[in-house]
């Protein structure tokens, strides 16, 4: 018994109070002239009136007022939300707010990568690699900025990292504009962290180019940054060499030479973080398994009981109870309807 009640709980047990409501009022409510018509009848009408005339004991044993009296409890159990509470389940959560921010201008769309055996775009590669990095960030709230000629916020931070990942999965190359806001990017998570523990707070920039668009420099970004206390991790992505076919036959050309290698790697000093260079999608994942080691995931133990709503029962037990008595009762006058 003392178990059952451990998993049983009442939203509302203040509604509990009315169960000596209809009791109440026929204390306190005067009782109507037998001459006057009410207004409102129900099925056992009859019997309550008959209460204050004789004996209450007497009266309740009469057979349509005790399921009266069922119907009424099982309506004011159901009014109170009763909940049944499962067994606790602990829950990750590392208090780690970390931001992602994606390069998607026009260079992103360069085919220096392998995927599969095959030659795939930087943004494709990146995407490869960061949903799995996603879907390990159990406990962290992860948000999501894309940035072009611009920055914006894709995904605030948020524990469904299910949504994080489908959203990252969805952009296309251009979406935010043909060049690259390295400075707003980081203006933006500047922004969007601030306010939350200094030591939980974390960036991770990827881009493939120089900052070419923007209201703020990224140097400038990152003073900024390191005063509120933002760890930014840089990625530069794209391969040092490429064959390219043209009309004259084939030439090797270096993909990534607009690549601000030296701002990157300031950004990431300036603010405690640190810099690395992906030239193919195995380097990319390392990066990210690095990353994994160099901000792991924290555990507070928290836990959680699911609830489920056991309302509906006595709510239809009570409605099934009124219709039965109200059923009861036009059967009972049918003889009577007949002779008449």
């Amino acid at each position: 018994m003392i178990g059952l009640l451990e998993h049983l709980e009442f939203a509302w047990f203040w509604a509990l109070l009315a169960l000596p409501l209809p009791w109440l009022v026929r204390i306190l409510v005067p009782a109507v002239d037998g001459d006057r018509q009410a207004a409102l009848r129900t099925p056992f009408l009859d019997e309550l009136e008959e209460l204050p005339g004789g004996n209450p004991t007497l009266a309740l044993r009469r057979p349509v007022l005790w399921p009266a009296v069922l119907a009424w409890l099982l309506l004011v159990i159901a009014a109170a939300r009763p909940q049944w509470l499962g067994d606790a389940i602990e829950q990750a959560v590392s208090g780690r707010d970390l931001m992602l921010a994606v390069d998607l201008s026009g260079s992103m769309e360069i085919s220096d990568f392998v995927l599969k055996g095959e030659g795939g775009d930087r943004l494709t590669a990146t995407k490869s690699v960061a949903g799995p990095f996603i879907d390990q960030r159990v406990g962290d709230r992860i948000g999501l900025i894309l940035f072009g000629d611009k920055a914006y916020l894709q995904v605030p931070l948020t524990f469904d990292r299910k949504t994080v990942r489908t959203l990252l999965d969805e952009a296309a190359i251009g979406l935010a504009g043909e060049k690259t806001a390295i400075g707003d990017a980081i203006g933006l998570a500047v922004k969007r962290l601030r306010g939350n523990p200094q030591d939980q707070r974390v960036l991770i920039l990827l881009s493939d180019g120089a900052n070419t668009a923007g209201e703020v420099q990224p140097l400038q970004a990152a003073d900024l940054a390191a005063k509120e206390g933002l760890k930014i991790y840089t990625i530069g992505v794209g391969a040092d060499e490429m064959v390219v076919r043209d009309f004259f036959g084939s030439r090797r050309v270096n993909p990534s030479q607009d690549l601000d290698e030296p701002t990157m790697r300031a950004i990431a000093e300036k603010t405690g973080g640190r810099y690395f260079r992906a030239r193919d999608t195995a380097q990319l994942g390392e990066i990210y398994a690095m990353l994994d080691r160099l901000e792991p995931v924290e555990r507070d133990k928290r836990y959680f009981r699911p609830r489920r709503e056991l309302f509906p029962w006595p709510l239809g037990g009570a409605l099934l109870i009124a219709a039965l008595v109200a059923l009861g009762r036009v059967l009972q006058a049918a003889p009577n309807w007949r002779q008449s």
